[in-house]
């Protein structure tokens, strides 16, 4: 598909106003395989509000016609809930040195046209602009190979994440419940994987 979308990048409290267009994307992307999400506006207000609070957040958003049609959301993992920044305690990583990539979410329609690699882009750019971090990281909810739930022509992730010079680090997982479809609240496994931010060029 060609899309005529453009990027918009959104810091700190700029972000304030595109919290209810997020949110929207994460109930609607993550209500498909892997996540299996049960849109919760309270669990996406508190969730989001991380980032709210946040003086070096940063939305990266896809837009056509005005609409937001994906969007890429960042911050200091030292923002984030404890939760999240557990498992680099644990695994002798100080959070302080790590920002935080909270989702990549983009409309099916839109895919494949080169959006993923321009959120990656710009939220590196903007954590390596703010001078002081050694790491980018991410987390992404672990699933069985063999679970039926799994549609027959799923292609995940990895090998793109692989090839922005992202680890899969086992051992560095988080446990974080939402509402799953048909199940109600369940208990997910989520790993982090980790690239070395390198120094501005």
């Amino acid at each position: 598909m060609t899309s005529a979308h453009t990027i918009g990048l959104f810091r700190g409290p700029e972000i304030t106003p595109w919290l209810d267009d997020v949110a929207r994307l994460r109930v609607a992307v993550f209500r498909d395989w892997p996540y299996l999400y049960e849109g919760d506006a309270d669990y996406e207000r508190d969730y989001l509000g991380a980032y709210a609070r946040s003086a070096e957040s940063v939305f990266v958003l896809a837009m056509e016609k005005g609409e937001v049609i994906g969007a890429s959301t960042g911050l200091p993992l030292a923002d984030d809930t404890e939760a999240f920044r557990r498992p680099f305690v644990d695994g002798a990583i100080d959070p302080e040195d790590v920002f935080y990539f909270g989702e990549s979410v983009l409309l099916p329609a839109y895919r494949g046209c080169g959006i993923g690699h321009a959120f990656f882009d710009h939220r590196e750019a903007h954590a390596r602009a703010l001078g002081r971090f050694a790491w980018t990281a991410f987390c992404a909810v672990d699933r069985a190979d063999d679970d039926p739930r799994r549609p027959a022509d799923h292609r995940g992730n990895e090998v793109f994440w692989r090839k922005r010079g992202y680890e899969r680090r086992p051992g560095m997982t988080m446990r974080l419940p939402w509402n799953e479809i048909g199940q109600g609240e369940v208990d997910h496994a989520l790993t982090f994987w980790l690239r070395p931010l390198e120094t501005a060029r």
